[in-house]
């Protein structure tokens, strides 16, 4: 198995087709085709079905993509550990749910004083978008909550600090002046998770008051949309304390201090169990660790 057929596959996959593989790789279709069948023949069964629109992956594809991208992301560590040592450039690319990305600032002002060269990527999402990210090893790291994710034993976790939620509305809000959960429960909410979601704050919150989980809900995988929502419409969310500080529109916010306990949540980085940081990612993993402690509430 060479290394030329696992970029053809993956590129392939990504591309969505020979041709289109072909082209971003400069060569031409038969050597591509020739490529992934080699591969096929080697490994004793089908990874793509060809289809009129392009490719399709098989079980046994999907299972050897995984594996090849994370040989793919293996080997660029190993070739940015040799450039660190040759004090070239390399990379790191980690991943921040909304709620943590308040740590980014802090993170990168401390790396860029050691690694000014190194090219850096963040992804921002929920932890269903980034752990299987992680899992891969297109991330090297992601910091977002604990309880909303399953670990499993691919992954590690180290907590980092405790992110306490609040009932938030626009300033002016017909509600601002309620003081107990009961007097929200007809309003109009919006959740970065579905409604229904175990753990979540609107079914913790509301359930552990003894009261039905709001009916009106939208849900939203924005956080940036979320409070926009938030500031311009009479929608209700649970957002970070920590974060709304550094939220653009907060201005436009405030808290709605209910009598009840608010949810709150264990945020950590996510690695994978069986493979250490490089250099790199674990100088930025040390920067996101000490922005961590600075936060008020440590986990």
């Amino acid at each position: 198995m060479r290394l030329s057929q696992i970029r053809d596959f993956v590129t392939v996959v990504e591309s969505g087709g020979i041709r289109a593989a072909a082209r971003k790789l400069g060569v031409s279709q038969p050597a591509i085709t020739r490529s992934v069948r080699g591969l096929e023949a080697e490994l004793h069964t089908r990874l793509l079905q060809r289809t009129p629109t392009g490719v399709v992956l098989t079980e046994p594809g999907r299972a050897f993509l995984a594996r090849a991208r994370a040989a793919q992301a293996e080997l660029r560590k190993a070739g940015e550990e040799v450039d660190r040592l040759d004090q070239k450039a390399g990379s790191v690319a980690f991943g921040v749910s909304p709620t943590s990305a308040i740590l980014v600032p802090e993170a990168i002002t401390r790396f860029r004083q050691q690694f000014p060269q190194t090219r850096v990527h963040i992804a921002e999402g929920l932890p269903q978008l980034l752990l299987p990210l992680v899992r891969d090893e297109t991330l090297d790291f992601a910091i977002c909550r604990r309880a909303v994710v399953k670990l499993d034993s691919g992954l590690a976790f180290r907590p980092l600090f405790r992110n306490d939620f609040v009932v938030v509305a626009r300033k002016g809000h017909p509600l601002e002046k309620a003081r107990s959960l009961d007097q929200l429960t007809e309003a109009n909410w919006i959740s970065l998770l579905p409604p229904d979601t175990p753990g979540g704050p609107l079914d913790r919150v509301f359930s552990s008051a003894g009261l039905p989980v709001p009916e009106q809900v939208i849900q939203c995988e924005s956080y940036n949309t979320a409070i926009g929502l938030i500031a311009k419409t009479d929608m209700l969310g649970f957002l970070s304390r920590q974060a709304l500080p550094e939220s653009i529109p907060c201005d436009f916010l405030q808290q709605i201090p209910v009598a009840e306990p608010m949810p709150s949540f264990i945020v950590g980085m996510f690695t994978r169990a069986d493979t250490p940081l490089t250099q790199l990612a674990g100088a930025m993993a040390n920067g996101v660790t000490t922005a961590a402690r600075a936060l008020a509430r440590p986990a």
